[in-house]
C-alpha cells in the first residue's frame, strides 16, 4: 500500500475526483507541451454529467490559464466504453496543429493514470495489503495500528499529519464563522453556525454531543461545497466526517494533539485499506466508497483515541462500513451539497455509535473488515450506472 501522504490531501473542493483529480490532469498536459497555445478538454462519464456542479470546468480553466481551453461535455459515449467513469481527453494545439491528445483517469483521491502512458509507481510503504495481515503483525508483536503506521511511514509522517490536523481544524473554525449561501444556483444556505449556536440551557448532554459534532460535519462540508481548502479523508465528498469526531472528541476530553495524530494514523491505515482493495471513489462504486469509507476511517480513528484494542478497531471499521453498503451517490444538480452535506453529519454521529457498540461487543463479531471491503467493491460495480455520482437517477432525478 501507498503512504498515508496519498490518501490526506490538503486542497480546495469541492471534489477530490472531478476538481483535484483534472486539475492534476492539466497539470500533466501542460508540462508536456509548454509551447502549446490552445487546449480542448472532452469530458466523459461522470465528469461530462456533474461536471459543472462540481466546477470541474473551472478548475480546467484556471490550471490551463492563461492558455485557452475549449471544454466539451460528452454525454452521449457509454460508460461500459471508458476505461474509468472520470475520463477525460486533453489535446494541445500549437496553432491549428494537435500536438497531443492524451487519455487520462481520475481514479479517485485527487489521483490520475494517464492511458498508454506507464504509470509512475509511487513507492509502496506497507508490505501488507489487508485487515488481517497488519493485525497478525501488530498482535505478534504487541504494536498498536498507529505504531505500525510510523514504523513503516517513518516520523517524518508525524509532521504531515500535524499539517493534516491544523488543517481539519481549521476549515471547521472557518466554516462555523461564514454564512450565506453556498454558490451553485440550488440556494442551500450555510446552517453550520446556527447548530453551533442553537444550545439551551436545560439541554441534555446526548443532545449536545449530536448537535455539536453535527455543526462541525456542516461547517467542513460547507467548506467543501463552496471551494474552500479542505483534507480529504478519504475523498472531499467526505471530507467532514473524520474532522468533526476528532475535534469534538478532543474538547470534550481535552485529548492532545499528539493523542488526535496517533488517531489520524490508525484512521488513515483503515482508508488506505479500503483504497487498496476496493475504491474510495463515488463514480466508481457510489457513496458507500466515500462516505461508508469515512465513517469506517472515523470509527477507527475514535477507537485509537479511547486506547480500544485491534479487534474493537476492526469491529468499529467494520460496522462502520457494512450499514452503509449500497449508498447511492446522487448528487443534486451534480453539485457536493443536497444530500452530501447532511451525508457527512449522518455519518459522523454513526462513527460515534460504532465506536460504543464496539466497547460492548466485539466478541460477538462474525464478519471481518477485508470481507465488508470486498462486498462493497462488488455492491458498487452491482449499482446502477446512474447511482454512481451521474446524477440521472435518485434524489438527482427526482429533485
Amino acid at each position: 500500500m501507498k503512504s498515508l501522504r496519498e490518501l490526506y490531501k490538503i486542497g480546495r473542493g469541492p471534489s477530490s475526483s472531478h476538481t483535484m483529480g483534472p486539475e492534476r490532469a492539466c497539470l500533466y498536459i501542460k508540462e508536456l507541451c509548454p509551447s502549446a497555445d490552445s487546449f480542448k478538454a472532452i469530458l466523459y462519464g461522470s465528469l461530462a454529467l456533474t461536471g459543472k456542479g462540481h466546477c470541474t470546468d473551472k478548475a480546467i480553466i484556471e490550471t490551463l490559464a492563461p492558455t485557452g481551453v475549449e471544454i466539451i461535455f460528452d454525454t452521449k459515449t457509454p460508460e461500459t466504453e471508458l476505461p474509468h467513469a472520470n475520463t477525460l481527453d486533453l489535446i494541445a494545439y500549437e496553432g491549428e496543429r494537435e500536438v497531443a491528445r492524451r487519455r487520462i483517469m481520475s481514479v479517485g483521491g485527487g489521483d490520475i493514470r494517464v492511458e498508454g502512458v506507464p504509470e509512475i509507481e509511487k513507492p509502496e510503504i506497507y508490505a501488507e495489503n489487508s485487515f488481517a495481515e497488519i493485525s497478525a503483525i501488530c498482535k505478534s508483536e504487541n504494536i498498536r495500528l498507529c505504531d505500525y503506521v510510523f514504523r513503516h511511514e517513518g516520523e517524518e509522517i508525524r509532521d504531515f499529519l500535524y499539517d493534516v490536523w491544523r488543517t481539519m481544524k481549521d476549515e471547521i473554525r472557518a466554516g462555523l464563522t461564514t454564512t450565506g449561501t453556498l454558490p451553485g444556483g440550488l440556494g442551500v444556505t450555510r446552517v453550520a453556525q446556527l447548530l453551533y449556536n442553537r444550545g439551551h440551557i436545560d439541554e441534555r448532554p446526548e443532545t449536545r454531543e449530536n448537535r455539536m459534532v453535527c455543526a462541525y460535519a456542516f461547517a467542513a462540508a460547507e467548506q467543501n461545497a463552496a471551494g474552500e481548502r479542505i483534507v480529504t479523508a478519504p475523498t472531499c465528498g467526505a471530507c467532514a466526517v473524520v474532522p468533526s469526531v476528532l475535534v469534538y472528541m478532543q474538547e470534550k476530553k481535552s485529548f492532545s494533539d499528539e493523542k488526535m495524530i496517533r488517531a489520524l494514523a490508525t484512521g488513515g491505515l483503515i482508508g488506505n485499506i479500503v483504497k487498496q482493495n476496493a475504491s474510495i471513489s463515488g463514480a466508481e462504486c457510489g457513496c458507500q466508497a466515500e462516505i461508508g469509507t469515512a465513517c469506517s476511517m472515523a470509527s477507527a480513528a475514535l477507537c485509537e483515541l479511547f486506547d480500544m484494542g485491534i479487534d474493537q478497531i476492526e469491529y468499529a471499521a467494520e460496522m462502520a462500513l457494512e450499514h452503509h453498503l449500497g449508498l447511492t451517490c446522487d448528487p443534486v444538480c451534480g453539485l457536493v451539497q443536497i444530500p452530501c452535506i447532511e451525508r457527512n453529519a449522518v455519518a459522523a454521529m454513526r462513527a460515534i455509535n460504532a465506536l460504543s457498540l464496539a466497547n460492548f461487543l466485539t466478541g460477538t463479531r462474525m464478519i471481518s473488515f477485508d470481507t465488508v471491503v470486498r462486498t462493497m467493491y462488488e455492491t458498487g460495480k452491482d449499482l446502477g450506472h446512474q447511482y454512481r455520482e451521474t446524477s440521472t437517477g435518485g434524489l438527482a432525478k427526482f429533485f
